[in-house]
């Protein structure tokens, strides 16, 4: 597997979190996240997958896929959706290098400044 991750700066990262999400669950199926709070959610693409973490100050998208084609493909839906819908506040997805993983869990909270409940990890 391959995974790419974008921290958005925002302070409104659980809108555009909600809002990434219930758009997008229109046309894909949406999982939400038992481990991280709502409305962090999961989106399964045929060709991947797209995770939404809202945290404070910061929206964490981390794209997931089997191809460098495929996670491509993930990587623009989520930042061609989140830049037009954050637009005004001028909001820009930049994602990280893209690494390879042979693992196939897709936790949320393996990603850079995620929390549990408890605290940090």
């Amino acid at each position: 597997m391959m995974l790419s991750t974008a921290i958005v700066s925002t302070d409104a990262s659980a809108r555009y979190g909600k809002q990434l999400l219930s758009h997008l669950g229109h046309k894909v199926q949406v999982e939400s996240l038992p481990e991280a709070p709502p409305p962090a959610g999961r989106l399964l693409f045929a060709y991947g997958v797209g995770t939404v973490l809202p945290m404070p100050g910061q929206l964490v998208l981390r794209a997931t896929a089997a191809d460098p084609e495929s996670l491509a493909r993930v990587q623009d839906v989520l930042q061609r959706h989140l830049e037009k819908f954050g637009a005004r506040r001028e909001l820009v997805v930049s994602w990280g290098p893209a690494e390879s993983s042979d693992d196939q869990d897709d936790s949320p909270l393996d990603e850079p400044g995620a929390t549990t409940p408890g605290g940090p990890t």
